[in-house]
């Protein structure tokens, strides 16, 4: 299933201004585990991840290395006790947490604050 979660209605901001604050995207159930979703979250592309354990992380959805919007088709993964994701493309791995690439220290993929909020998924940009 693919499907692009537009948080227009029902997004709020704390800081006016540019986009910036706090996003109610989604409900924690929409995001199936160990599978991306991509948001359209105040203009920018974000690439949503819950874990099989309930962690939910948000990250760019360009992938650095092609600059295609792909990353929420990612494979995820882990590395250690590192929630990962990797690049549908080039199979270039990131950790979710940090964005840094495991690979190519070189690349680095935004990342962006999550939290749990009465069963909605809320986003920090």
């Amino acid at each position: 299933m693919t499907a692009v979660l537009e948080s227009a209605a029902q997004s709020f901001v704390e800081h006016p201004g540019f986009g910036t604050g706090w996003h109610r995207v989604c409900a924690v159930t929409d995001l199936e585990p160990a599978w991306g979703e991509a948001a359209l979250i105040a203009g920018r592309q974000v690439a949503l991840f819950r874990s099989v354990s309930g962690e939910v992380y948000a990250v760019g959805q360009e992938d650095p290395a092609t600059g295609a919007h792909v990353m929420s088709r990612g494979i995820t993964g882990s590395r250690g006790s590192r929630p990962t994701v990797a690049s549908p493309l080039h199979k270039e791995v990131y950790d979710l947490r940090t964005g840094e690439c495991l690979g190519t220290p070189a690349l680095r993929l935004p990342t962006f604050g999550t939290r749990i909020v009465g069963g909605y998924i809320e986003v920090e940009l």
